[in-house]
């Protein structure tokens, strides 16, 4: 096998701000893998919290992948196995995993989510509204034409009156994103607000670690569903997170790809929790191979995508709030 690996930056429409602060541009890794003729992409996002940077990626993909791969690229397991044994990070593995199943996937002649069993059709994706002051977050929510949900980010001091503006200008469901932006005495002040507002679940309101917080907000005698995130990374945190959640955020980035996204998901349901899938500022590359297991989700929030401008992939559509995976061989992506 070959192995090619570049970065891209992608430029965002607007700027995008979270509890830990703004973007305007996001970089990503590409990876290329070639064999028998044929050629398989994929990509990985860095996820900062855990102090990735693209540029440690591309020195991996570069340098440490090659030797892991072996001689079949069939060997999905086998190869995933050997790159998280040798602590690559998650973004890179997500990139490898990509190319793989991309590859496979033409190989074969048939699209990913063929080849896994799944079903082309998933729930409708959320749309997300970054941290803005309350007027922004009005235009923003007018100009969310064609969704279903909407996630709104919070941790900002004006929380309660910009989603206020969000539910007067949107009757669909709304989910909110704390980022770990909250602490307990901001959560019991503002959770009868939010139940009145019909808020479906809160991701992530606390620090990862402050267990005291997720326990104290789960005696509360009316709350929110609680979806952990950074707080949940790979299949074995979960017997944990079922201790303090109701549900985990699936991302291919923390989960290092597909597989390792499967692994979350099934592991998650056998212990009764929810199962939301989400992603970094991807493009439609890194989107579609969450995208490909979208199916076996409660809850999706695959619109990196759709945040960013003159993306250099194509090949997902957008039907009803729906993002729309490609009978394409592969992951159905190609460059614009």
């Amino acid at each position: 096998m070959e192995i090619r690996a570049h970065v891209i930056t992608l430029a965002l429409a607007e700027s995008f701000e979270i509890a830990r602060g703004s973007s305007d541009f996001e970089d990503v890794l590409i990876v290329e893998l070639e064999h028998d003729g044929v050629i398989g992409i994929g990509e990985g996002a860095p996820v900062d919290y855990h102090g990735e940077t693209t540029a440690a990626m591309l020195a991996e993909a570069q340098g440490d992948v090659l030797p892991l791969l072996g001689d079949d690229p069939f060997a999905l397991e086998a190869i995933m196995r050997r790159l998280r044994s040798e602590g690559l990070m998650g973004g890179t593995r997500m990139a490898v995993d990509g190319a793989l199943h991309d590859w496979i996937g033409k190989r074969l002649g048939q699209p990913v989510w063929r080849l896994l069993g799944l079903d082309p059709v998933s729930p409708p994706t959320s749309f997300t509204i970054g941290i803005d002051s309350v007027e922004g977050t009005a235009d923003k929510v007018r100009r969310a034409k064609g969704y279903e949900v909407l996630k709104v980010k919070v941790g900002g001091a004006s929380d309660l009156a910009r989603l206020e503006v969000v539910r007067a200008g949107f009757d669909g469901l709304i989910r909110i994103d704390g980022n770990e932006g909250w602490d307990i005495a901001v959560a019991k002040e503002i959770t009868p607000d939010l139940l009145r507002l019909g808020i479906e679940f809160v991701e992530q309101p606390f620090p990862r670690g402050d267990d005291d917080a997720y326990r104290a907000y789960r005696a509360l005698p009316q709350r929110l569903p609680v979806v952990l995130d950074e707080g949940c990374i790979e299949a074995h945190d979960v017997p944990h997170a079922v201790t303090i959640a109701d549900g985990v955020n699936i991302k291919l980035a923390k989960t290092g790809g597909i597989r390792g996204a499967i692994s979350l998901a099934r592991t998650a349901r056998a212990h009764g929790l929810s199962v939301m899938i989400g992603c970094m500022i991807e493009s439609e590359l890194g989107i579609s191979q969450g995208a490909q297991i979208a199916s076996l989700i409660d809850h999706v929030d695959l619109d990196g995508h759709l945040l960013i401008k003159d993306g250099p992939y194509q090949g997902l559509g957008f039907e009803r709030g729906v993002v729309t995976v490609s009978s394409a061989p592969g992951l159905g992506v190609e460059k614009a």
